[in-house]
């Protein structure tokens, strides 16, 4: 069996690039890095750390290796913290990590819910898209990320639980009523970045055209503005704008296209207390917008915007 402590020093190795600065980060002396990661060879039979120059580079098995230590230290960890906060929530962390529309909406509600019902329990929020999110989640440093994913996204890996919390319709932006997405296969088009812009692709090709992409941004603010400012159209979920509406722009519902909006955790249920009331703040949360959301004329209201699932 591998030892974890070994493990540790290999992923300091890996992370700071010298056996003198892994020595410094964990106040060990540099031979005894230099054992502990001997014995790490004599266990796994492979040559881990190789001699680069007056320096150190790690072999393919060694970076390997390292790569499965992050995970496995990084679930220790959370171990830790959760056996902490199981007296009661009355200590303790949890920590959050979601895309940006998410956090510019239903989250702070989430937040204010959670401190409400458990003062003592710190929560730590991170932004982060949900590929980031989902790694953030096996390596043990997330509790719950808020992710979406479309119909034909690839399957999560083994171990994530999701727990399914609204769907978000897509909507065409555009400076005056522009009808259907087909009708506008000459206009000029507002992406965001590459990952960000596949959905937008991919609605348009079934619509039947390629868009013509003039300016590419990721600032829902800035989008907007360029739409108003006659400068293309672009496609926006309902959260976004939610989160942010221009008074200057038309929306038009795009059939057919939704997100679907998830927490995802690591694990089958039962989940640690304080993940179990984290994704119970995130379910009131939205039960609340859409209980007292204001009407906004034509803009999406919450419950225009986005239907709440429920827990799977």
């Amino acid at each position: 069996m591998l030892d974890v402590t070994r493990l540790r020093v290999l992923l300091t190795v890996a992370q700071k690039g010298s056996l003198t600065e892994a020595a410094k980060v964990l106040h060990y002396s540099q031979p005894s890095i230099s054992h502990h990661l001997a014995r790490l060879e004599a266990e796994t039979g492979a040559k881990l750390i190789q001699r680069a120059g007056r320096g150190i580079r790690l072999t393919e098995a060694g970076r390997l290796l390292a790569e499965r230590a992050a995970d496995i230290i990084g679930r220790l960890d959370a171990a830790s913290e959760e056996l902490a906060a199981h007296v009661g929530l009355r200590s303790g962390r949890v920590r959050l990590t979601a895309f940006p529309s998410a956090l510019g909406t239903f989250i702070p509600g989430a937040a204010r819910l959670l401190a409400a019902e458990h003062p003592g329990l710190r929560l730590e929020l991170t932004e982060t898209e949900p590929p980031e999110a989902l790694r953030l989640l096996r390596a043990g440093r997330a509790d719950v990320a808020v992710i979406f994913r479309y119909d034909d996204t690839a399957p999560e890996d083994g171990g994530i639980h999701m727990v399914h919390l609204l769907d978000d319709p897509s909507y065409l932006v555009s400076p005056a009523p522009a009808g259907e997405l087909a009708d506008n296969a000459d206009a000029s088009w507002i992406a965001g970045c590459d990952r960000c812009r596949s959905h937008l692709l991919d609605m348009c090709e079934k619509a039947g055209f390629a868009p013509r992409i003039t300016f590419t941004s990721d600032d829902i603010v800035a989008v907007q503005a360029l739409v108003a400012g006659g400068l293309g159209l672009t496609l926006l979920p309902g959260l976004a704008l939610s989160a942010h509406r221009h008074p200057e722009v038309e929306v038009t519902e795009v059939p057919g296209s939704v997100r679907h909006v998830y927490a995802a955790v690591y694990g089958e249920p039962p989940h640690p207390p304080a993940t179990e009331a984290l994704l119970a703040a995130l379910l009131a949360a939205l039960d609340e917008s859409l209980r007292t959301a204001p009407p906004t004329g034509s803009v999406p209201a919450a419950e225009d915007a986005v239907g709440v699932g429920k827990s799977r």
